[in-house]
């Protein structure tokens, strides 16, 4: 499967960005659904994940209440939604795959990655 994320951008502090990650090549169902960034100078961190069926999802303590991952399988299409944004948020989003089962979800299983977005939040 081959993923494209888009729709990073440059946002005050506070405000919102919808990123999109379309994938192309295999029925991304067949897939659970990530996304992590990498700051300058930081490692790749884990930010949400979402199963094949978007029953269930997981994320990083640092945006639970902030962020909201949903997938859209008939669109092949992951999201996440990012509200209340930090400048700390400043990053390149990438989204990720993983196979997996229906309801299963192993932060350490994404092994597909996609060209990533950036994302600058200004204080």
């Amino acid at each position: 499967v081959q993923l494209q994320a888009s729709g990073g951008g440059l946002v005050q502090a506070g405000g919102s960005l919808r990123l999109s990650c379309a994938a192309s090549g295999r029925t991304f169902s067949n897939y659970a659904g990530g996304w992590f960034r990498q700051a300058p100078g930081k490692e790749r961190e884990f930010v949400a994940a979402i199963t094949r069926s978007g029953g269930s999802t997981d994320y990083a303590d640092f945006v639970k209440g902030r962020f909201t991952i949903s997938r859209d399988n008939r669109k092949n299409t992951v999201y996440l939604q990012m509200n209340g944004l930090k400048p700390e948020d400043t990053a390149v989003y990438s989204c990720a795959a993983a196979r997996a089962g229906w309801e299963t979800l192993v932060r350490s299983t994404f092994d597909t990655w996609g060209q990533g977005t950036l994302v600058t939040v200004s204080s």
